[in-house]
């Protein structure tokens, strides 16, 4: 498993009342998390607070496995977690409609391992150059793939928080997987739609490309977010690749 250090941070933002996201720094596991929860009062903080558990739990006696093995693992968390948060919407009603987007990020021997679902995001920056691993299950990215609407006129979009997929919500999950190898100085940005929908790629760039530590750069974007007057919570979790052994 490649030696990683790691920063995350979790804003409520200037809107909501509480938190309903959560996150997972464990770089000695190669392991992290965003979850971004949904329900409000139906406790989309529990949801979210339930998959991140649920990570900590699988992943807890297991490190540096095989493609197959870790790919095993993102999956039975995003099974496992599902059911949990089914279950518990069964045994308290009033919970109905919570559920969760999430993001797992896993590195095993000198590769990693992406796991998500919904509209949170994972980037990946190398070289200078920012990309975006995940694709946003939500309707307005279908508009955007459709080209019904640009990207700028999604930002602002009545429709943006529809969400087509999300943990917790239905009995079948499929989740997106993604496979590839790391290289030293290798920077990943796991992330809830509180950063994105406020801040561009263009801008997030800018903020990694820059002279700062892990913790300036997630202080920054969380910045600029509340900066551009953020309406949800915001959580930012980066992630920077040492060393390949």
């Amino acid at each position: 498993m490649p030696k990683i250090i790691s920063f995350g941070k979790s804003d409520i933002g200037l809107k909501r009342p509480n938190n309903e996201d959560s996150y997972v720094l464990k770089p000695e596991k190669g392991l992290l998390v965003v979850a971004d929860g949904m329900g409000g009062a139906a406790a989309g903080e529990v949801a979210s607070q339930i998959f991140t558990e649920t990570a900590l739990e699988v992943f807890s006696d297991v490190a540096g496995q095989s493609d197959q093995e870790t790919l095993q693992l993102v999956q039975e968390t995003f099974r496992l977690a599902n059911e949990r948060i089914l279950n518990h919407v069964r045994e308290n009603p009033h919970h109905q409609g919570m559920g969760c987007t999430a993001e797992l990020l896993a590195f095993f021997n000198q590769s990693y391992v992406v796991g998500h679902v919904g509209d949170s995001r994972t980037y990946f920056f190398r070289e200078g150059q920012l990309k975006q691993l995940t694709r946003d299950h939500s309707l307005i990215q279908d508009q955007i793939d459709q080209g019904l609407i640009s990207r700028s006129e999604a930002r602002r979009h009545s429709l943006r928080n529809i969400i087509l997929r999300s943990v917790g919500v239905n009995e079948r999950l499929a989740v997106d997987l993604i496979r590839a190898k790391s290289l030293p100085d290798d920077l990943f940005l796991l992330c809830s739609d509180g950063l994105t929908d406020m801040v561009d790629d263009a801008s997030i760039q800018e903020v990694l490309v820059a002279p700062l530590g892990l913790e300036q750069k997630v202080e920054k974007l969380i910045e600029l977010a509340k900066s551009a007057g953020s309406y949800d919570n915001i959580t930012a979790v980066l992630c920077q690749v040492l060393s390949s052994k």
